[in-house]
């Protein structure tokens, strides 16, 4: 019997996680989950072993490796809250910073070189052109992103010093959910737009606030590029066979390579329920950019990936997972 290829999930109980452990599962890896479990759940894992540990400790991450012995690394634990890493850098740099130094440098000890890597489109800070390119100026305007890119300078050395291969996926704005119900977004807090607009259109929430209402686009609301957590996995498990078969890294945007507006966004879920939902506005937050919308090419020509699932399905998976929330 052929064993099957092991894939350590660092953050494989949160949201974006538990979607890749899943989507290896059905690709026929074996996803082990390392996970703290400050914010993901124990519910979420359900496609291969998990073990309970803190990249900031190098006993756990020693002992995991011992255990299962994997074949490469998908990264995805991570503090990923802007307005709290402003307040609170310290723990930013910690939990994003040092604790993947501790993974990398583990990973190097057992002869692991491959790592996909969870990088963010706040790595590029106000930026300053529209669809943002990978080459695009990287210049980060809050902790949460300093520490994202220092992590990608970070794997760029371990890449020339050690021979490390690395996929640094640049997130837009993930959203959806799991179109089996399995699992689904849930955070405590939640900041993220469309479970917000969800739960107060199913009265869970007695008002939604949009910040700024006066940005320099057609309606004068923030512009932002929504894609499916389900094609972000696909894209997870496209580069992590990409690392497998070349001998190059890899740094994408992945998003939908269309932008629209926080009011295009409310009016179409409105539309979808039936229903009006009780907003407020409020003066839009310092360092918010306009408009973020990836420029996707790249992956498209390394990976042949684009996203297929569009803002509508994302928004009815949204309603379906924020339903079944509220009869479990």
């Amino acid at each position: 019997m052929v064993r099957k290829k092991t894939i350590l999930v660092t953050g494989g109980a949160g949201y974006i996680g538990s979607h890749a452990c899943k989507a290896l599962h059905l690709a026929g890896y074996m996803p082990v989950t390392f996970d703290n479990l400050s914010q993901g759940s124990i519910d979420f894992v359900k496609w291969g072993p998990f073990f309970q540990g803190d990249l900031q400790n190098l006993s756990d991450i020693e002992a995991v490796f011992k255990k299962y012995q994997p074949e490469a690394v998908i990264h995805f634990a991570a503090s990923a809250l802007v307005i709290e890493s402003l307040k609170n850098p310290s723990k930013y740099y910690r939990n994003n910073l040092f604790s993947t130094v501790n993974l990398l440098d583990t990973s190097l000890k057992f002869g692991v070189k491959k790592i996909v890597f969870s990088s963010t489109c706040a790595t590029y800070g106000m930026p300053r052109e529209t669809p943002i390119l990978e080459e695009t100026v990287q210049d980060p305007i809050n902790p949460y992103g300093k520490s994202k890119l220092m992590i990608e300078k970070i794997l760029s050395d371990y890449e020339d010093a050690y021979g490390l291969q690395f996929a640094a996926l640049r997130y837009f704005n993930a959203a959806g959910n799991d179109l089996d119900g399995e699992i689904g977004e849930c955070h405590d807090p939640e900041t993220h737009l469309i479970p917000l607009l969800v739960q107060t259109a199913l009265k869970e929430r007695e008002s939604f606030t949009i910040y700024g209402d006066n940005f320099p686009t057609k309606d004068g609301y923030a512009i932002r590029d929504f894609v499916h957590v389900n094609d972000l996995v696909r894209a997870h498990l496209l580069s992590l066979d990409y690392l497998f078969t070349h001998k190059e890294s890899l740094k994408l945007n992945l998003g939908s390579g269309s932008g629209y507006s926080v009011m295009e966004v409310l009016n179409l879920l409105e539309a979808i329920l039936g229903t009006k939902l009780n907003v407020k506005v409020a003066p839009k937050r310092e360092g918010e950019p306009a408009i973020l919308i990836a420029d996707t090419s790249k992956a498209k020509k390394l990976l042949s990936w684009e996203a297929k699932l569009d803002l509508q399905t994302i928004l009815k998976s949204a309603i379906d997972w924020q339903r079944n929330l509220a009869l479990s």
